[in-house]
């Protein structure tokens, strides 16, 4: 909360500095969004009271609009307050609760039923927050209370192709007002979720004057002329145009590495480095994340690793200038097959304990390697595999952030090709190559899976679209790749709910998006 209060008073001098008369603050930007349970700790709100109280002391010269939290009684409610002459001048209450997907406002705020119009700088600015401008009713209601423009604190968490949504949706209301919109949205990285900013101003005709860029915190200045018909109008030229989706997700998983690991106390990350794909595309977001010389990649092969993975794991490092370690699972492998005898034995490399016990023998050294450099272990499965439990609980699972966890594998791929647009960091070798884990000789993905495209076009219509198998089939998939698919997606639910956070990038996110019981009867066959 100090930390906040005092980012949130710097970036008021820059402001005032640069001549405007108010800068907005996100939602809930004194405490972060989401708070979550820590709504309930009165610590928490003794806090933003005293964060509050320093804001109106020392804020010269310029009007803050800062969001928090504010308990009236025996309510909470979502609250963006006005700071201006010294003083809390007024404050707005949220009338929109969102209460889906990653939502769940109810369960700890009550709702706002009044407009808020205060006067700024020779106007009269109408206050929202959010979900009040995502559907029609208040930006109307708050029009007819006088407001001349309104403005906008967001928390609103990307997803791709997120941010124009925003932004249209937010012209709407502009054009049903017949008001000009300033919306602020956060930036940076809350655990699971990734706030991309992409702040904008849009004209009552609906028209964007203004474009803050996406995942890169800024302070934009806006100017609001009012015109000969006595109605305010942004003064700006055309904005640049949103990044290609490429653009936009590789952006995404850079600062959600980048916050998750800094904001959580880590120095620097770990990874291991297996000459696939997946984990040459976490290398290059480690390193863009964090800076080269904070990443540690580690080969771990068995018999099994094929030279063609330790020559692009190590090409890859010296091309990032990551640190690269090579060290054999074998002996730790050989020490378990010698403990585990009396139990059983370990001599069919098809087996899937074999399989699984190399992954996890990697998983303790990559653990192990941790601890002792007090950095975060990326684990770099994808969202494909995660889907239809293609990986090992406690073995490629382990660690503590999943950058890739909601990334299918065919966008892997793209993502590689565009991160490889200016300089080849990711081995064209490594693109090209068949997918295999190498957990036995001449193992393939596809002798489990059918293939990535295949199997990702069934998982998007599945997990994000909610479609049955017969609208499935429908769409020109083979009833029994299907059934298949659906039924490894039912399955593996226990193995997702163990598998560490990761950045939410998709429509439909496993996690707190798509939450669905471990235990059920329910069969999407049937």
């Amino acid at each position: 909360m100090p930390n906040n209060a005092a980012r949130i008073l710097e970036v008021a001098r820059r402001a005032r500095a640069a001549g405007a008369d108010l800068v907005l603050f996100p939602e809930l930007s004194l405490t972060g969004y989401p708070p979550e349970d820590l709504l309930h700790h009165g610590g928490l709100l003794r806090q933003v009271d005293a964060a509050l109280a320093r804001l109106a002391a020392e804020a010269q010269g310029i009007a803050l609009l800062v969001g928090h939290p504010l308990r009236d009684g025996a309510a909470l409610y979502n609250c963006a307050s006005l700071i201006q002459g010294g003083r809390v001048a007024v404050t707005y209450r949220k009338q929109l609760l969102p209460n889906y997907r990653v939502f769940d406002e109810k369960r700890y705020f009550a709702a706002g039923d009044a407009p808020c119009v205060v006067e700024v700088g020779g106007a009269r600015v109408g206050v929202t927050i959010c979900e009040d401008l995502w559907w029609p009713g208040p930006a109307a209601a708050t029009a007819a209370a006088g407001a001349e423009l309104l403005v906008n604190l967001s928390a609103s968490p990307y997803e791709q192709g997120k941010p124009a949504l925003r932004e249209a949706t937010f012209a709407a209301r502009a054009a049903e007002a017949r008001l000009p919109i300033v919306s602020v949205n956060l930036v940076g990285g809350q655990d699971e979720l990734l706030f991309d900013g992409a702040s904008f101003v849009v004209a009552a005709d609906g028209r964007c004057a203004l474009r803050a860029p996406e995942c890169q915190e800024a302070v934009v200045v806006a100017r609001l002329v009012r015109g000969a018909d006595r109605r305010f109008a942004p003064v700006a030229p055309p904005p640049a145009p949103h990044p290609g989706v490429e653009a936009s997700v590789y952006g995404a998983l850079v600062l959600g590495v980048r916050d998750y690991s800094r904001k959580n106390g880590f120095d620097g990350a770990v990874l291991g480095a297996s000459g696939g794909i997946d984990s040459a595309l976490t290398m290059a977001l480690a390193v863009d994340a964090l800076g080269p010389g904070s990443v540690t990649a580690l080969m771990l092969p068995s018999r099994h690793t094929s030279q063609l993975s330790l020559d692009a794991a190590a090409q890859q490092a010296a091309a990032l200038g990551v640190e690269h370690r090579v060290v054999s699972i074998e002996p730790a492998f050989a020490a378990f097959a010698v403990t585990l005898a009396p139990l059983f034995a370990l001599d069919d490399p098809r087996e899937v304990t074999v399989q699984n016990l190399q992954a996890r023998c990697r998983g303790v050294m990559l653990m192990a390697a941790s601890n002792a450099r007090g950095r975060l272990l990326l684990t770099t499965g994808n969202k494909s595999e995660l889907a239809v439990g293609y990986a090992t609980l406690y073995g490629d699972m382990a660690g503590g952030f999943a950058p890739l966890r909601d990334v299918y594998k065919t966008q892997v791929y793209a993502l590689a090709e565009w991160r490889n647009r200016e300089g080849e960091v990711i081995p064209r070798a490594v693109i090209a190559r068949e997918p295999t884990a190498e957990l036995a000789p001449g193992q393939r993905d596809q002798d489990s899976l059918p293939p990535y495209a295949v199997l990702d076009a069934i998982l998007e219509a599945f997990v994000e679209d909610d479609l049955s198998v017969a609208e499935i089939v429908a769409r020109g998939h083979p009833r029994e790749v299907v059934a298949r698919v659906v039924q490894l997606v039912q399955r593996n639910e226990f193995k997702r709910r163990q598998a560490p956070p990761g950045v939410l990038v998709s429509r439909r996110a496993f996690g707190r998006d798509r939450r669905y019981p471990i235990t059920s009867g329910y069969d999407p066959l049937s």
